[in-house]
């Protein structure tokens, strides 16, 4: 029997999604399915008292009914020790309050599983970590320092920039040669974000998809190719991006064992990586998306396969 009673989500608010794709949901009612008792509560919830990691939770029955997808019970403090797994689960932008949160939840970690691991989410950003793989990428530079981009701009012709620890399509813009609106952009960036922006080659197949691949222990278990609606330089379904049935080729097959040690290394349980071409622009290992349209493709029940492993971890 699984070694698992309890599981708390820390996430956006549950009647903020929607569930017809969002992988946070198909993992919790995967959860809810196994018997486990859910508990919700968002990153600002969360607190540190004299050593405990507390939270204000409320008790979480699912329903996969649009809608009429949630119910919470009574709100009540959780110590966070007493619970068998957290699924950190919020989306990011990745700032000082999402780093913080992985500095409270490694309290507990790993005698509660906390999924992933808080302190590699912590040290591994998206737009980073996927730099240890230089020869996977395409031509990219991460710098704030206008003269830098400008001759980045100058060497590659086309290229995306967009915020370092964005998420969902937001803040990307596609930057032709004779765009005269870089300086302007760059200008609002530094408004905007303290941190460097990261420039990135243009890669013109993304126009036939960008592929989400989702890993479970280091391992591709399903993909899905989400492309670009006509007028936007964005696959994200969050910005528009149909998503469609896709298999692995080869050469992303290739591209996933080099880079499942390094997952494993790291104790990813769930992770998502986009590929265009073949060329891999992201590791995603905060909120993962794509579990919902995977199995409605006919792919794999990959929160099934999720719980698989977190049991195992467990055990």
């Amino acid at each position: 029997m699984p070694n698992i009673q309890n599981v708390a989500v820390q996430m956006d608010h549950v009647r903020s999604i929607k569930i017809a794709g969002d992988s946070t949901f198909a993992m919790s009612l995967e959860a809810q399915n196994r018997g486990y008792k859910l508990f919700h509560y968002t990153p600002d919830q969360l607190s540190m008292r004299d050593g405990r990691i507390e939270a204000v939770a409320e008790p979480m029955l699912l329903r996969d009914v649009e809608g009429d997808h949630f119910e919470l019970g009574p709100q009540e403090k959780i110590n966070l020790a007493d619970m068998d797994v957290v699924l950190l689960r919020q989306d990011p932008p990745f700032d000082m309050a999402y780093i913080t949160s992985t500095h409270l939840l490694e309290r507990v970690h790993p005698k509660t599983l906390v999924v992933n691991d808080p302190a590699w989410v912590r040290n591994s950003p998206e737009k980073i970590f996927v730099t240890e793989f230089p020869d996977l990428m395409p031509k990219t530079l991460i710098s704030r320092d206008p003269a830098a981009i400008n001759d980045f701009r100058a060497e590659v012709g086309d290229m995306i920039l967009k915020p370092l620890y964005g998420n969902g399509g937001a803040g990307v813009f596609h930057i032709k040669p004779d765009d005269r609106n870089l300086a302007s952009l760059l200008e609002m960036f530094a408004q905007m974000y303290r941190e460097p922006f990261i420039a990135q080659e243009y890669l013109p197949s993304v126009r036939a998809g960008d592929k989400r691949i989702i890993l479970i222990d280091g391992e591709p278990v399903g993909a899905i190719n989400r492309v670009p609606a006509e007028t936007d330089a964005r696959s994200n379904m969050h910005a528009g991006g149909r998503a469609e049935h896709s298999e692995l080729t080869p050469r992303e097959q290739e591209i996933c064992a080099r880079i499942g040690p390094s997952l494993k290394q790291r104790g990813f349980i769930l992770v998502g990586i986009d590929i265009i071409g073949d060329l891999m622009t992201e590791i995603n290992v905060t909120s993962p998306t794509g579990l919902r349209e995977i199995k409605n493709f006919g792919g794999p029940d990959v929160a099934a396969l999720f719980w698989d492993a977190v049991e195992a971890r467990r055990a």
